[in-house]
């Protein structure tokens, strides 16, 4: 199916260079990437699974989307960023990833979001970065979108993708298209079933997409759409074109209700666009976030 086509991804592996000496002889040299820490921290008697990559002046938050973990939605890219520029922290949401027990709690509608985004605020206090940039993709972007207006203290800049606000009738028609992963290809379900488990990530795929739609049917689609009125940071917004998640209305409206914010459209990008083209998406990201 072409919108799973766009959720999941394999991970990179390391790369080799290839050098050539005078004699033309060619030789690989192993290059040496920046080492990621992982580890574990307890906030809100929760124990949060964290990586953090470099030691630069600059924190940025990277959170991933829906059943989204550290390795899945961010792994391919991590070593792309300049590190001695950023420290990247990214997370696994609780409930999802290493961040398990306990399982995940979908209940409660819209506020799912700002359960997440207190999480993760008070995530960045405990490691010692009182204001710190997001990175929000897909589900991140929405809690992305919740934090920038309920933290505005601790948010230098907002960089949002995939994400939404609103929920509209097509959005629900698509989630309904993807909720019964017997309708997945083996590869598409893999990922989530090595680090799930097929009956976690069963449930919890179902779980995620009536919380959804239980929000258009009861909240009149509300996720965060009169709060981002109030987000007063510099935000980027990208959007790919080909995105078969998250139509382009979500965008824009996000565009034109968040004050400081610009605009970046991607022709061919896809809803996974910070993976498929990473050497588009760092370069623009890191101009942003050292303007």
């Amino acid at each position: 199916m072409k919108i799973l086509n766009d959720l999941f991804t394999k991970y990179l592996r390391p790369r080799n260079r290839i050098l050539t000496n005078p004699g033309g002889n060619k030789r690989y040299i192993h290059l040496q990437r920046p080492v990621m820490v992982q580890s574990k921290i307890l906030v809100d008697s929760l124990q949060i699974n964290f990586d953090k990559l470099g030691n630069g002046p600059h924190p940025v938050l990277c959170m991933p989307g829906a059943l989204g973990f550290i390795e899945s939605d961010f792994g391919p890219i991590l070593n792309k960023f300049d590190t001695q520029k950023f420290t990247i922290i990214t997370w696994d949401p609780p409930g999802y990833g290493k961040s398990r027990p306990p399982n995940r709690d979908f209940s409660g509608g819209a506020k799912f979001f700002y359960r997440d985004a207190n999480w993760a605020n008070n995530l960045m206090q405990a490691l010692g970065y009182k204001k710190y940039s997001i990175l929000g993709w897909s589900d991140g972007s929405n809690t992305a979108m919740v934090m920038g207006f309920k933290y505005p203290d601790a948010i230098k800049k907002l960089v949002l993708w995939g994400g939404n606000s609103f929920i509209t009738q097509e959005d629900v028609n698509l989630y309904k298209k993807v909720e019964n992963i017997d309708n997945w290809s083996a590869g598409m379900k893999a990922p989530m079933i090595k680090m799930y488990g097929e009956e976690y990530f069963r449930q919890s795929w179902s779980a995620w997409t009536k919380l959804f739609v239980d929000i258009f049917e009861t909240e009149r689609g509300d996720l965060c759409k009169e709060g981002i009125k109030q987000i007063l940071k510099p935000t980027l917004i990208l959007h790919g074109m080909k995105d078969a998640m998250v139509p382009f209305e979500h965008a824009k409206y996000i565009h034109n209700n968040i004050k400081d914010s610009r605009l970046h459209v991607m022709p061919e990008g896809k809803h996974n666009l910070h993976i498929k083209f990473a050497d588009e998406f760092i370069p623009i990201v890191q101009k942003f976030l050292e303007e």
